[in-house]
């Protein structure tokens, strides 16, 4: 942490677990609003979360549906929290990234 930074530390994550059984119908409802899940992802969802959150899972199936998925224990606990769900959001977001457009600016 930044002392001087105004983020919050987001502890409270660490402490909130994530129930699987309501992944599936998190999707839906992204689903809905235009998140392009197929069919298969839908009915995979429950063992997607598992695997994601596990380096000893099975996730060949998984890797399938999501090539850039990671899969480990993102926060150390032994529950999947919602910590993991963010620390694994934020390294996701870094491959999105296309450096090879990137222009450096000389002047900064």
């Amino acid at each position: 942490m930044v002392p001087e930074s105004v983020m919050p530390k987001y502890e409270f994550l660490m402490g909130n677990v994530i129930d699987a059984r309501y992944i599936k119908d998190s999707m839906s409802a992204n689903r809905l609003v235009g998140v392009p899940y197929t069919d298969e992802m839908m009915e995979n969802a429950v063992a997607d979360f598992a695997a994601q959150a596990s380096p000893d899972a099975d996730t060949e199936g998984l890797l399938a549906r999501y090539p850039k998925a990671q899969t480990r224990n993102f926060d150390g606990q032994p529950q999947l929290t919602e910590m993991d769900a963010l620390i694994a959001y934020l390294q996701m977001l870094g491959t999105l990234v296309d450096f090879s457009t990137f222009q450096p600016d000389p002047a900064r």
